[in-house]
């Protein structure tokens, strides 16, 4: 029907206005066709023309009656373009009038909403008159190590300002991930602390922590080079009277919440039975230097491995059986094996004179990695709480917690968490076999040395 209508109405409207139009001037003429022919493809298409007013009209109500406020204030930049379109404008005047909106929209600055949240707090301690004390109990080190950090750290987080939102700076990204880590209070109240959202802070912690891997972890925990090993060896030796001692080892579990997959992994099962509490964890083994700093770390293994288990699946194993510890040894607990490069205590309970006193000497130099990590829960409060992230999260965030811990110790950061944070880690043994019998010799030959040197003269036997 529409088409017989179109088609009468073109041979109606056609027709008259060609007799009439051939007296015309040919300028006449051109614009006599031009105009019947933009008549005959309005009434061709009425369906398209009916779907273009009603596309006006939609935005022309959208932007006569915001109901958001993103259209509030697109609605306030095209006041001026609003005023200069009619209710029911023709079809050109519409299409010009709109087409005046969108460009203006397009080079007008955006504006996003975003809720609205204090950051007071950060302001003050960012500002150059906060205490040095009480930024020093905030964030654990003093502002010079935070912004000696910042730099180091700066050009893997920084991000760029867009036109949606103006970026967060370096220093309150690292300042958000340090703040979490020495509190370990929970999101929201991070959150709060900061003035920013919650996923947004736990996207910041995760991406700092990350770079803390990536650029400072092989600067800050590596093994003592030929120049340091000496500088090492000859003060654990000034310690304990053993000769050609690289470290002291020892290995912690991180609380966490119950995996949904492969749980009876990290069932621990000496925490569980002392505390009366299903507990589950994962493992940080970490060897110390005598100074307390990290120089090889193993994390994130299950916590119902044994301490053997551990430092098998360790890269320190790995390079022990290539042969490149000879000549050294790391001190380990009575849980570790015995083997060439690694020196435990005696565990039999009858000891002769001189296992008691390389038992000793031996619980010394434990004593130091102990320490250390005793101040590491102490200073990064969100070790010691049971850990809400992802299983593949971890790792990086307990990287990033020893890294924090040698800055502090090398740059001589005080330890003021009072009282001392003891750690409760128990010994989770296996039936040992010692590696060779030339290994429980070259022990036996140590003990009997150790016995009979200057420095054991003042020990007294029980």
């Amino acid at each position: 029907e529409i088409v017989g209508i179109v088609s009468l109405r073109r041979s109606r409207n056609t027709r008259p206005r060609t007799r009439r139009a051939r007296g015309l001037s040919k300028l006449e003429r051109e614009s006599f066709d031009t105009d019947n022919k933009r008549r005959v493809d309005t009434l061709q298409d009425p369906h398209e023309q009916l779907h273009d007013e009603r596309q006006n009209k939609r935005r022309v109500h959208t932007l006569q009656h915001p109901h958001g406020p993103l259209q509030e204030a697109e609605a306030h930049e095209n006041l001026d373009v609003i005023e200069a379109i009619n209710i029911n404008p023709s079809r050109g005047e519409a299409a010009s009038a709109l087409g005046a909106a969108m460009s203006t929209r397009q080079n007008a600055q955006r504006r996003v909403w975003v809720k609205t949240r204090s950051q007071a707090w950060w302001d003050c301690c960012n500002s150059p008159g906060f205490p040095d004390s009480e930024f020093h109990q905030a964030f654990r080190m003093s502002r010079s190590t935070f912004d000696r950090l910042c730099d180091e750290l700066g050009a893997s987080v920084v991000k760029e300002d867009t036109t949606l939102r103006q970026a967060i700076p370096v220093k309150q990204r690292v300042a958000v991930c340090i703040w979490r880590l020495a509190t370990g209070d929970p999101l929201r109240l991070v959150s709060k602390r900061f003035g920013l959202g919650i996923s947004t802070c736990h996207n910041l912690i995760l991406e700092v922590c990350a770079a803390i891997n990536d650029v400072l972890l092989r600067k800050y925990v590596k093994w003592p080079s030929d120049e340091h090993a000496r500088f090492v060896i000859d003060e654990f030796e000034h310690i304990t009277g053993i000769s050609d001692i690289m470290g002291s080892m020892y290995t912690t579990h991180i609380p966490i919440v119950a995996p949904k997959d492969n749980a009876a992994a990290y069932f621990n099962r000496q925490q569980t039975e002392k505390y009366q509490k299903t507990s589950y964890s994962v493992t940080l083994q970490g060897v110390v230097d005598a100074s307390g700093l990290f120089t090889d770390l193993c994390i994130g293994w299950p916590g119902s491995l044994s301490d053997e288990q551990v430092l098998e699946k360790s890269a320190l194993y790995q390079r022990g059986i290539a042969g490149s510890l000879q000549g050294v040894w790391v001190m380990g607990r009575s849980g570790y094996p015995l083997l060439d490069w690694l020196l435990v205590p005696y565990a039999q309970h009858h000891l002769t004179w001189t296992q008691h006193v390389f038992n000793e000497k031996a619980e010394e130099v434990l004593k130091i990695s102990r320490n250390a990590f005793s101040r590491l829960k102490g200073r990064w409060h969100f070790l010691q709480k049971r850990v809400e992230v992802k299983l593949q999260e971890l790792p990086a965030i307990l990287g990033a917690c020893c890294v924090l811990h040698n800055i502090c110790e090398q740059y001589q950061e005080r330890y003021e968490t009072e009282p001392f944070y003891q750690i409760q880690d128990e010994e989770t043994r296996s039936e040992c076999i010692p590696w060779s019998q030339q290994s429980l010799h070259k022990r036996d030959q140590i003990a009997h040395n150790l016995l009979h040197s200057v420095n054991a003269n003042n020990i007294s036997f029980l």
